[in-house]
């Protein structure tokens, strides 16, 4: 948004999701209810309804819903859009479901943008490649896309009981937040250890060959620490052998 010159200000967000009351006189906000990025946290049913209150008919809610199908311990969250489609646009994509390398995803937005969207996605590129939309609408209508999700989960589900699971053995002094859903964990860490630099540890880990993400590289605004473990794209042993490297990081400061 701030590469297209979108000014952008941040909204704090708290157990329930997003701050509402912080919101303010704003023309749109971009919210991801079912999920939110990094902390993992579902939009309460409360902050729903005022959500939608805010909005009105004048303002417009950008809804991503970037990994909802990956749940593995709630039923799945309705999406905004449906209480309100004149005030939600609603975004996803294959990204996460089957592979970023297709670039495909979809947006349902209100009638009265329809006619901008177009023009602007003609301005951009054109139009989305016709065979990976084909190949899309043919796994949906055949029922594969949606056994292809089952399969996911149920891998997704192993991998990250192992990560949650060593991490509460060998690092018990991390809080882990966000497991019941997506496909990472926020690790943050204990009152007595908040003078950790997230990032210079994300460095340190980077070297023995352990990647992950600071959590204050995704904040707008200063705070507390902690790591963004992603556990997709690695089995159950490698996951375990990561946390040990964790463990032994924390151990051992400084670094």
């Amino acid at each position: 948004m701030a590469h297209w010159g979108i000014e952008t200000i941040p909204v704090p967000v708290d157990a329930e999701g997003i701050r509402v009351d912080a919101l303010g006189d704003v023309a749109a906000v971009l919210v991801t209810p079912a999920h939110q990025f990094p902390t993992g946290v579902v939009l309460s049913p409360a902050r729903r309804r005022a959500l939608l209150d805010w909005a009105g008919d004048e303002r417009l809610i950008i809804e991503d819903d970037y990994d909802a199908e990956q749940r593995y311990d709630r039923l799945p969250v309705a999406a905004l859009h449906g209480a309100r489609p004149q005030s939600v646009a609603h975004t996803g994509s294959t990204s996460k479901s089957l592979s970023p390398g297709m670039r495909l995803g979809w947006l349902i937005a209100p009638h009265r943008l329809a006619a901008d969207l177009v023009a602007a996605k003609h301005a951009s590129d054109l139009g989305s490649p016709a065979l990976a939309q084909l190949v899309l609408a043919q796994l949906i209508a055949s029922g594969d896309y949606e056994r292809h999700l089952r399969r996911m989960r149920t891998q997704q589900r192993r991998r990250r009981d192992a990560l949650v699971e060593a991490l509460h053995r060998h690092v018990p002094q991390l809080r882990i937040e966000g497991v019941a859903a997506g496909l990472h964990i926020l690790a943050t860490f204990s009152d007595r250890r908040d003078d950790i630099d997230d990032q210079q540890l994300a460095r340190h880990l980077e070297k023995l060959g352990v990647l992950v993400q600071p959590l204050s590289w995704h904040r707008a605004t200063p705070g507390p620490g902690g790591l963004l473990l992603g556990y997709a794209a690695n089995p159950p042993d490698r996951l375990r052998a990561a946390v040990d490297h964790i463990a032994e990081a924390l151990r051992s400061r400084p670094w």
